[in-house]
């Protein structure tokens, strides 16, 4: 089931395709665009609106035959990641370019896809409005729409800061939640361990969480050097429930649906900026189970503080 924005660009994209355009829409990782494939299609190939997935790990034969669709008018809604900015990809009458996560992408990037059409509509969408959002908002170059409203049976995300003194009292919090049937993330900044920066990293977490904290249940570790299909998997395991503990960079930022995830533990926390932090706090309370998001940090605490005041402000 998809809800708030993604529903806004479902509607735009019937709208464009049923006037005679094409549609274009990018999102910054192959997950998102793979959810968002999931999500369009099986609401609009109910009406007729053909849809394609155009992301980076495909093989060439089936990326030659998606340009040639889409390049004849075969395919009405194309979604995609950077992919979609190569000069080869070209429609025949693109009407209608919506960005998400639009604070990802730069100027530059938009202009390109863009260009790909007529004077195309835009749509940029973002969870996590920033400066330069607002600023082009500010100097007349976007209007803004906002969707202020939480869908049906979302529960509030509880959000703590804790230090790295509490956490055998955190990981006994994780278990509960798992031994009711829950899941859990786990954030890490870093893929592995770096000499020069003092922070955990996915790679020996997940080792130490395998064979010791968490032996009893399923972890397993995602993140982005890993090869696309190897991503898919372990994000298609742990939707289904065949994973209990996901260790992982900020790949999961954004466009990770998993209803039945109702905890995230941030390690490190202030290294994460506060859209970061909240986008990945985003990744539960996303269905109805009571929620918590727990930020462990170390060092300066006054920099949590500030972020935990904003983000307690964002429900």
């Amino acid at each position: 089931m998809v809800h708030g924005k993604t529903v806004v660009a479902i509607v735009a994209a019937y709208k464009a395709v049923k006037s005679g355009y094409q549609m274009a829409i990018m999102a910054p990782t192959a997950i998102l665009a793979s959810q968002h494939m999931k999500g369009f299609s099986g609401i609009l190939e109910k009406f007729g609106i053909r849809c394609e997935l155009l992301v980076s790990g495909i093989t060439k034969k089936k990326k030659e035959d998606i340009l040639a669709r889409l390049a004849n008018g075969d395919i009405d809604v194309l979604i995609g990641t950077h992919a979609m900015l190569e000069e080869n990809v070209v429609f025949k009458n693109l009407g209608l370019v919506v960005t998400d996560e639009q604070h990802r992408f730069g100027v530059r990037q938009r202009k390109i896809i863009s260009e790909k059409g007529n004077n195309p509509d835009v749509l940029v969408m973002t969870a996590t409005p920033i400066p330069r959002t607002l600023a082009l908002i500010l100097y007349g170059d976007l209007d803004i729409s906002i969707i202020d409203e939480l869908p049906p049976n979302r529960k509030k995300i509880d959000t703590f800061a804790v230090t790295k003194a509490m956490t055998e009292r955190v990981n006994n919090f994780i278990k509960k939640q798992i031994d009711e049937g829950r899941q859990a993330y786990i954030v890490c900044p870093l893929v592995e361990e770096n000499e020069e920066i003092k922070a955990r990293a996915v790679m020996e977490l997940a080792e130490h969480y395998k064979k010791e904290v968490f032996s009893e249940y399923r972890v397993e570790y995602l993140h982005g050097k890993m090869r696309p299909k190897e991503k898919e998997d372990i994000m298609e395991k742990f939707k289904n429930g065949e994973i209990d503990i996901l260790i992982s960079t900020t790949v999961i930022e954004v466009g990770v649906n998993v209803p039945n995830a109702s905890i995230m533990v941030i390690e490190n926390a202030e290294r994460f900026g506060l859209a970061a932090l909240h986008q990945l706090r985003g990744r539960v309370g996303r269905g109805e189970y009571k929620s918590y998001c727990i930020l462990k940090y170390q060092g300066n605490s006054e920099v949590i503080r500030q972020r935990m005041k904003v983000m307690r402000g964002n429900k």
